[in-house]
């Protein structure tokens, strides 16, 4: 499974550019005229922004609603434009389809409209910090962006963008990247010895679906001394591959979820293969052309979805609920908890469109007979002639929650954690479902793969 961040930070400074040091907690940045360097200095703590800032701030929450679009579209041709090898970090095809643009604008809407309550931000933020560190952007790169942001909303807004209005806007900026920053640099520090890119060897590559669509790679370090990181099942990684046909050749950096458990000497990640005609950035495509023995760049373990054993108590319920490709990061779930040989009832509940789409059911179907506490139920959207009821899928069409009833949800037990991977509506239409038998929104999570967050209801 792929995932996209919302991430907008990292370039080359360019000589122009003068930074307010009021607005850096303990830092400020300087530049030269091919890269940024980060000093420490004895600035002291940014202030928070002021009332009077705050409520500006918030007047500008119905611009954004009509302009914001129109803001971010333009900040990343400039910022861009002028530096050419950003190119290298961020999605190429997110920035051709508008998919980035759309993605920060409802960011900014949405810090705006909470900048008296930033709380109600912080699971977008911990999602975006943990794509940044798996990006390994730095903290010196947070300048160029916001001069280029504060730029072109003056350039966009006009004479609405007044000498207060973008004073405001920059305390804010500071004040969010700030908050990034400081989140950032822990995770950083949680992964010592590791630093930048690592190369991995593909040491296995395995179709996993009869169609094709699906293929598990199994990584191990080509450097000799270089171990597996451990990592939490759920989580992902970047990997990052060289792509020549795109602008005479850059580095595409794209998240894929760990498919597999932790701990078994190999990090496994497994790629749905974009169908017919597609774009040259399609990293998921470039992946499908490599053989054992290639190598590609990753990054250490990282991301906020994850099972955590702590949550769910000694032996609270799983429920692991996914559509198509969705099921790489639940898989990496399910394999862990079937390692820990324990009692803890887990439901599999799975939808694909036919059996030749399903990927790991072997897998599955083998962790469901070995374990009397493993359960799975398949759904198929359109099953092929010659597929067999309640044996290559137990229902027709797709996933609902009412038709795998309560006791396979066990939706009266009050430790069951769920877990929901798959395209944006499939994962709010079966969180309000859950929500309507009376499970709480804490013990739901959802993960995305695409631009942006899952919006909540």
């Amino acid at each position: 499974m792929v995932r996209v961040s919302c991430n907008i930070y990292t370039a080359t400074l360019p000589r122009k550019f003068i930074i307010n040091p009021n607005y850096i907690n303990k830092k400020r940045y300087e530049h030269t005229s091919t890269s940024l360097n980060l000093c420490t200095t004895n600035t002291s703590k940014m202030a928070l922004l002021s009332p009077s800032q705050v409520q500006i701030i918030k007047s500008t929450v119905p611009v954004l609603a009509q302009h914001g679009e129109a803001i971010t579209a333009k900040f990343y041709t400039d910022l861009l434009t002028a530096n050419p090898s950003l190119k290298n970090v961020f999605n190429t095809t997110h920035q051709a389809t508008g998919h980035q643009s759309r993605a920060l604008a409802g960011a900014l809407y949405a810090y705006a409209a909470n900048i008296d309550n930033l709380g109600a931000l912080s699971p977008a933020l911990e999602l975006i910090c943990h794509k940044h560190v798996s990006l390994f952007i730095q903290p010196a790169q947070y300048a160029i962006v916001g001069e280029f942001l504060l730029a072109t909303m003056k350039t966009v807004l006009g004479a609405a963008a007044t000498g207060e209005v973008l004073d405001a806007w920059g305390a804010a900026y500071w004040q969010l990247a700030d908050i990034m920053i400081a989140k950032e640099e822990g995770l950083y520090k949680s992964t010592p010895g590791w630093d930048g890119w690592k190369d991995f060897t593909i040491v296995r590559k395995v179709a996993e679906s009869g169609s094709g669509e699906i293929c598990s790679f199994y990584l191990k370090p080509k450097e000799a001394g270089v171990e597996v990181p451990v990592f939490k099942p759920g989580q992902y990684v970047s990997v990052n591959v060289r792509v020549e046909e795109l602008d005479g050749g850059v580095w595409q950096a794209r998240q894929y979820s760990l498919s597999d458990a932790s701990g078994k000497g190999y990090l496994r990640i497994s790629v749905k293969k974009e169908m017919g005609e597609a774009r040259e950035g399609y990293v998921s495509n470039i992946l499908h052309g490599k053989s054992e023995g290639d190598v590609v760049r990753v990054s250490h373990p990282f991301g906020d979805f994850f099972f955590d054993r702590e949550e769910s108590g000694e032996n609270g319920p799983v429920v692991l609920i996914s559509a198509g490709v969705g099921l790489t990061c639940l898989t990496s779930i399910l394999n862990g908890l079937a390692a820990e040989q324990g009692s803890r009832p887990v439901s599999w509940i799975h939808g694909a469109r036919d059996l030749n789409a399903r990927a790991f059911k072997k897998d599955v179907d083998t962790l469901v007979a070995a374990n009397r506490n493993i359960r799975a139920v398949y759904f198929s959207s359109n099953p092929k002639e010659g597929e067999v009821e309640g044996q290559d899928y137990h229902i027709k069409g797709r996933v609902d929650m009412d038709k795998v009833g309560k006791d396979a949800l066990f939706a009266d037990n009050d430790q069951t954690q769920y877990f929901i991977c798959g395209p944006t509506q499939f994962m709010l239409d079966v969180q309000a479902k859950l929500k309507s038998y009376g499970v709480p929104a804490e013990r739901i999570k959802m993960e995305l793969f695409g631009t942006g967050g899952v919006p909540r209801v």
